[in-house]
């Protein structure tokens, strides 16, 4: 779905950047050198992270030859950074990887580090700041809108898989709960549903896997910054299969 329909999306709404998570790429699980060379090459410009970034233990070379990071409060020792720094038309933008708390990894503090990282690129004069917050808990994204909304540009919840119905731009700042998973959408949660199925019934697990043949989706957020890094406007774009798109525009405040 990303390599049939991100160019043409590109071209279409002129995007400068284009921001995407890489955690379940590879086959459900993790990012493989191969997959990344990939998604890189059909148009997304870096990726994010998440609790499946160390999957795939290749992973731990890419993070020093492509454009990738991983939540920044991961510990200290692990391979890979929290922060990507780019300039678009002379502006410096700053993408920040975060992971919450609940059912996650045991990571640091995300609440405490975001408020000190984000005053600090403040400090150096960065206005554009776009946050992937990859959590469980829909309270801690919106939490953590509250907390920072005023001073970034964007906050794009990731993890659940399930594109959530509340795009806004709220003061300047472009938030979503979860952007949603692009790929199998009619499984459980982008895998086949016999192993959910068995465990739910059952208590018994297995391994999870993509299915063969699938009905798919393509979900993307597209929201434009001004000079000072406050978001005007955003929109929710979805493909189903080979239809034509569905666009939802974000509520303003």
């Amino acid at each position: 779905m990303v390599k049939r329909h991100l160019k043409c999306l590109r071209q279409e709404y002129f995007l400068d950047f284009v921001i995407g998570n890489y955690e379940n790429a590879s086959h459900g699980f993790g990012l493989t050198a191969k997959n990344c060379d990939e998604l890189l090459g059909y148009g997304i410009d870096m990726m994010t992270g998440g609790n499946h970034s160390f999957d795939k233990k290749e992973i731990c070379e890419l993070f020093e030859t492509h454009p990738l990071i991983r939540p920044m409060n991961y510990p200290e020792a692990a391979p890979g950074k929290g922060i990507f720094r780019t300039t678009i038309a002379d502006k410096t933008v700053a993408v920040l990887n975060l992971m919450g708390h609940y059912t996650m990894p045991m990571v640091d503090n995300p609440f405490t580090m975001i408020t000190s990282v984000v005053a600090s690129l403040k400090a150096e004069g960065i206005k554009h700041i776009i946050i992937d917050m990859h959590a469980e808990a829909s309270s801690e994204k919106a939490a953590l809108l509250h907390m920072v909304g005023e001073d970034v540009s964007a906050i794009l919840g990731t993890h659940t898989h399930v594109g959530t119905d509340d795009l806004q731009v709220v003061e300047g700042c472009c938030y979503v709960t979860d952007v949603g998973l692009t790929g199998c959408r009619d499984g459980v949660i982008g895998m086949d549903k016999e192993v959910p199925l068995r465990r739910f019934l059952s208590g018994m697990g297995g391994h999870h896997d993509i299915p063969e043949r699938c009905s798919t989706i393509f979900q993307m957020v597209v929201f434009e910054l001004d000079e000072n890094g406050r978001c005007t406007g955003a929109e929710k774009i979805k493909v189903y299969d080979e239809k034509p798109k569905v666009v939802t525009s974000a509520w303003i405040d």
